[in-house]
């Protein structure tokens, strides 16, 4: 009976301090959505003269054409192109001339723009990421020039890189039938045979009101900040045709699939891939909860075992790739000198297996919930960190609030969740393997 009573007060103070943290970090916010069918948010924070303006288009990889891949990140380019009333080469220009910080990122699921301007500077950015949305420059001049710029970054990041094709092979070994088979960079083919009336297209469909999300933080009075976007947003024509989501469903692997890639590299990596549910879903979190106790940070199971005491790593890590539709669980490491590929390989399953048989000890959960909790609330403690979660948890989910809720989910897990997780999900007989060898010199 007493051992009992002490369980229900340990989650009885555990839960409290939950409370307490999401009630001190509460993040308040309005949204609603224009006519045109642009969501809006907006978070209200006079503590810094700091504002983010950003713009989140539900736009990825996975809407591609097959035969088109990499559009979404060619278009992260073009959009600094310039527009009918901003000249070409001159939007990074007038950004930094006004003290702003602007860049963009392409996922599998969504393209994100920001600038972190002065908060004096507010209209200026609205009336920036109008005119993109609007009036875009999409011409030939614009288009052969981003065409050289993303050509050379895939050459640069991807195919001149050491292990710079893991992402790539990792995905098109582990999917065969969803987009996601294919990354965001996409081919250097798709980009070079597009013509300039498919890139048209192509913006006309996805970059839209209706299939975008303003969403701002900082250093804003409400009233005003409502009456700009009014001014800069409420005129832009709705988006006619149809925006495509793909409902594919990835067949399940029917056995482990393993490959063999040579590469300009001096030292083995090996790579396994486990499908995974979408994120959000209850077993997204205590899969998520999962490798931060394999591998987040220096005392890590991985880091500890593998690294450290086995020798046997350079490096070793994992995590969760959190998709809109069903993703996947990457664990990979680098082999030390004279250590086989196989023996690293090795001792990631036995850790995973120790994972599936053993349950974490109250020690190490409660130093994982800490871990946990810490990034949560790290990963919102900038305006342009708040302003992105609250676009991403529209976009994915139609609830913005779980800024303040989402930690409740993951303090939700338990260990017998993890446990359950680890052998439900990370499988042999369903994984992808992929080693990375040098390349055999004559």
């Amino acid at each position: 009976m007493k051992l009992k009573f002490l369980a229900a007060l340990t989650i009885c103070i555990a839960l409290i301090s939950v409370h307490t943290v999401e009630a001190q970090n509460k993040v308040e916010f309005r949204e609603y959505d224009l006519p045109n069918g642009l969501h809006v948010i907006l978070h209200k924070d006079n503590s810094t003269p700091i504002v983010a303006v950003t713009i989140s288009y539900h736009v990825g990889s996975k809407n591609e054409d097959p035969q088109r891949t990499g559009f979404a990140h060619f278009f992260e380019h073009l959009m600094f192109e310039g527009s009918e009333y901003i000249d070409r080469g001159e939007f990074d220009i007038i950004a930094m001339n006004a003290g702003a910080q602007l860049n963009a990122n392409t996922s599998f699921d969504r393209t994100f723009y920001y600038l972190l301007l002065p908060s004096n500077q507010i209209e200026l950015g609205l009336w920036m990421e109008s005119e993109r949305m609007l009036h875009l420059r999409i011409d030939s001049i614009g288009v052969e020039s981003q065409r050289s710029v993303v050509k050379e970054e895939r050459k640069q990041s991807y195919e001149n890189q050491p292990y710079g094709s893991l992402m790539e092979k990792v995905f098109s070994n582990s999917y065969s039938e969803h987009p996601y088979r294919w990354t965001p960079i996409g081919t250097a083919e798709s980009i070079n045979n597009a013509t300039l009336e498919e890139f048209m297209e192509f913006h006309s469909i996805y970059y839209v009101p209706n299939n975008a999300t303003l969403s701002i933080a900082g250093d804003i009075e409400y009233d005003q900040t409502i009456a700009l976007v009014e001014k800069y947003f409420s005129d832009i024509p709705k988006g006619t045709k149809e925006i495509k989501r793909p409902n594919i469903v990835e067949p399940v692997l029917p056995i482990e699939k393993r490959d063999t890639i040579y590469d300009n590299i001096q030292m083995p990596l090996v790579a396994q891939a486990y499908h995974i549910p979408a994120m959000g879903t209850p077993d997204h979190y205590a899969l998520s909860m999962l490798t931060t106790l394999l591998s987040g940070g220096e005392s890590s199971r991985f880091n500890k075992s593998i690294v450290d005491k086995q020798q046997k790593a350079l490096f070793v890590g994992a995590f969760p790739m959190p998709l809109e539709d069903p993703g996947l669980f990457i664990a990979f490491g680098i082999t030390n000198i004279g250590v086989e590929p196989s023996e690293l390989e090795s001792s990631i399953d036995v850790e995973i297996e120790k994972a599936q048989k053993e349950l974490l000890t109250d020690k190490e959960f409660e130093k994982l919930r800490n871990q946990v909790e810490v990034d949560f609330v790290t990963r919102n403690s900038t305006m342009a960190g708040i302003a992105e979660s609250l676009s991403d948890y529209h976009i994915y989910y139609k609830d913005a609030n779980l800024i303040n809720t989402e930690l409740q989910r993951y303090m939700s897990v338990t260990k017998e969740d993890i446990q359950r997780v680890a052998n439900q999900y990370l499988t042999k007989d369903k994984r992808v393997v992929l080693y990375y060898l040098p390349k055999q010199t004559m």
